[in-house]
């Protein structure tokens, strides 16, 4: 699934382990796009392949651990088939965002001979209850699906909002047309590999004050969550931050970056608490977007500019005190540290503050 030229960590193109499994590659130019956060939809399409692979062989590895199940054989047959008659349909039940964790916990469960909630795989076959959007802004489409009535098999750190009464989820939609506009407009880089990966926004509730929230989750392919902010520039912003996570996750099924975490140590510059060396790696990661997209608002000269500005010089010296914190900690492999680098570079690339 690579593409061309030298491939970084995690095997060759083509090549097959002694399972006889062929394995996944990412061409160096590319991994450094992504390290850069300017892989745009040609990185999301070798990573979407990652994921596909990995949900495939968790789906083969539960079939396996339960064959007498019934309903599972019959559900996985139906995924079969999909894969020989209908590949896009068959992307799309696995590219669901919440498969990945129902999957892996059945895995688990089913080793230790715990009884567990097989028939969600059905579930994932039938058509999402999300609510479709089809959105478009100067030609640059994005059809996410608002995810609001569950059931959530995923934990995003804070209680969702959902289900939404029709007048809340005619503000999501509003709120997120608008939220697009901006995106293809004065971020199209960022916009289209948001729309080349995210299928699903999830909302939340704001934090206890009232504060707009967001998140992803590791095993969430595809998904965003957030909360519903009143300005639309923030609910852009969301996008990104929380694309990048999503996007080095995927990277990292592919590509380890960092030792299995340690103690907590590592200083944050955007948190008060300290950080084992993965989170601060993904910290890092999302606020090059953040940096990127506040340069970006500030060079269009629209909205508050002493805020864009303000946000750039913000967080671009807080990004390049974490990626200065990780070249300098020893948890990182090779392939982190060249990916480190290669972010840190990017981020002096926006720029000083000003200029």
């Amino acid at each position: 699934m690579a593409g061309t030229g030298e491939v970084v960590a995690a095997g060759v193109p083509g090549a097959r382990g002694a399972d006889g499994l062929p394995r996944h590659g990412v061409d160096r130019e590319t991994f450094r796009a992504i390290a850069g956060a300017r892989g745009g939809p040609q990185a999301v399409r070798l990573l979407r392949g990652g994921q596909l692979s990995k949900r495939a062989l968790l789906l083969l590895a539960l079939r396996r651990a339960v064959p007498e199940h019934d309903g599972y054989r019959e559900a996985y047959a139906r995924v079969r088939a999909l894969q020989r008659d209908d590949r896009d349909q068959w992307e799309e039940v696995l590219l669901r965002p919440e498969l990945d964790a129902w999957a892996a916990d059945c895995l688990r469960g089913a080793a230790a001979g715990e009884d567990v909630p097989l028939g969600g795989l059905g579930e994932f076959l039938r058509p999402g209850s999300g609510t479709p959007l089809a959105l478009e802004c100067d030609g640059l489409r994005w059809a996410p699906s608002i995810d609001h009535a569950g059931p959530r098999r995923v934990d995003y750190g804070r209680p969702p909002a959902g289900p939404l009464a029709d007048a809340e989820l005619g503000l999501w939609e509003q709120r997120l047309s608008e939220a697009w506009d901006i995106l293809a407009r004065r971020h199209r880089r960022h916009a289209a590999a948001v729309a080349a990966c995210v299928t699903t926004v999830v909302p939340l509730r704001p934090a206890p004050g009232g504060e707009a929230v967001s998140a992803a989750a590791r095993r969430a392919y595809g998904a965003v969550a957030a909360s519903l902010p009143g300005d639309p520039v923030l609910l852009a912003l969301a996008l990104v931050h929380e694309f990048l996570h999503v996007q080095l996750g995927a990277l990292l099924d592919l590509v380890p970056l960092h030792r299995p975490n340690g103690p907590a140590v590592h200083h944050a510059p955007w948190r008060p608490d300290p950080r084992p060396a993965g989170a601060l790696l993904q910290g890092a990661y999302a606020h090059l977007g953040v940096a990127d997209f506040w340069r970006a608002e500030a060079a269009a000269g629209a909205g508050d500019a002493a805020r864009a500005h303000g946000e750039f010089a913000r967080w671009r010296t807080h990004t390049l005190a974490a990626g200065r914190t990780l070249l300098g900690c020893g948890e990182l492999t090779s392939s982190g540290l060249e990916f480190t680098e290669e972010l840190v570079r990017t981020v002096r690339e926006l720029g000083e503050p000003g200029e």
